[in-house]
């Protein structure tokens, strides 16, 4: 079983219009809601691959319930085995059961929305903040983190792995990452930190066992704008391994058994929005299945492609993924691979 923490949690409106045009009214073609926020877009991602997961993060107010109510909506029965790469390459995959252990908060939680411009296919992002947390709220949710990490509930199994992700909402401490990796490492789990700015710069320095930044957010980490010398730098300052999203280019990997990169075969059109938390989807199951680092990060790599031609995140064109899949092209000092596995 998978834990994902998501501290700000969202509900994501995506409103279509046939053209986007400033300081016009619009026609919305289509609405669509969903349970929003980092950790539940890898969730979601983990249990389409087969993965039990349990989200938590905190979660309040009208909006909070509301996204708990479409979360419990979405769940489904959870499978006996994970599903392989060749079930998805034929789709057929089974949801797995997300298992919510949000907790409350007096706070409104927040929404965020995607208005979508038909004639490009681009998409203008407006976020909200998200609650206000008060320290009382923090405790109960360290109390609560600290419980799901050694009993995640009966059937759940052992936590393979905890995934903390997305910004901080205000009030949190801005070592909130850390604690939380401190905590995990006490319970011998192991964590991914998907985040930015401070919380990210915090969080690294207790030792996370991978990040996964953007470019962007490892120059803002490290200063240092080339990817292979930021991500040296980001390993100097505490986290184990890097796998720095670059865009179209693909993925970039620094870890103690070696360097790697993983390219697409071709640029998919589409609305990136997601595409990272796929990716870390793909690195957290292929740590679990016990695949090798040139395995996971082409599972990772194709996932994000197959996010860019989806609708909405969370979800992935299961035919984009199987055909990117073997496409990708590894490379490492000791040469190039293409790896399908």
């Amino acid at each position: 079983m998978f834990l994902t923490v998501t501290l700000n949690l969202a509900l994501d409106v995506t409103y279509r219009v046939p053209r986007l045009r400033a300081h016009e009214s619009h026609r919305i073609t289509d609405v669509t809601e969903r349970p929003g926020g980092k950790g539940l877009n890898v969730a979601r991602v983990l249990a389409a691959l087969g993965h039990p997961v349990t989200v938590t993060g905190l979660a309040g107010g009208p909006t909070g319930a509301h996204v708990r109510a479409l979360l419990a909506a979405e769940a489904g029965p959870v499978t006996d085995a994970p599903v392989t790469d060749a079930l998805v390459t034929d789709a057929l995959v089974t949801d797995a059961l997300v298992t919510d252990a949000l907790v409350d908060v007096a706070g409104n939680t927040r929404r965020t929305v995607a208005v979508v411009d038909g004639s490009t296919g681009d998409t203008t992002q407006l976020n909200e903040a998200g609650p206000e947390v008060t320290a009382g709220e923090w405790a109960a949710f360290l109390d609560a983190y600290t419980a799901l990490l050694t009993d995640a509930g009966e059937g759940a199994g052992p936590v393979r792995a905890v995934a903390l992700c997305g910004s901080l909402p205000p009030g949190a401490p801005a070592g909130a990452y850390a604690e939380l990796v401190r905590a995990a490492h006490a319970a011998g789990v192991p964590v991914l930190l998907d985040s930015s700015g401070d919380p990210l710069l915090h969080g690294v320095a207790a030792h996370p066992d991978l990040i996964k930044p953007n470019a962007e957010e490892l120059t803002r980490l490290t200063g240092t704008a080339e990817p292979l010398r930021a991500a040296d730098d980001a390993r100097r300052r505490g986290a184990r391994a890097v796998v720095a999203s670059l865009g179209a280019a693909g993925l970039l990997a620094v870890t103690a058994d070696g360097t790697w990169r993983a390219a697409p075969p071709r640029h998919v059109p589409g609305n990136p929005t997601g595409a990272g938390d796929s990716a870390v989807a793909g690195l957290l199951s292929g740590l679990a299945e016990g695949l090798d680092w040139p395995a996971r990060l082409a599972r990772a790599v194709a996932l994000s492609a197959a996010t860019v031609a989806a609708p909405v995140a969370g979800e992935f064109d299961a035919a984009v993924y199987a055909e990117t899949l073997p496409l990708i092209e590894i490379t490492s000092g000791r040469g190039t691979a293409r790896d399908g596995a």
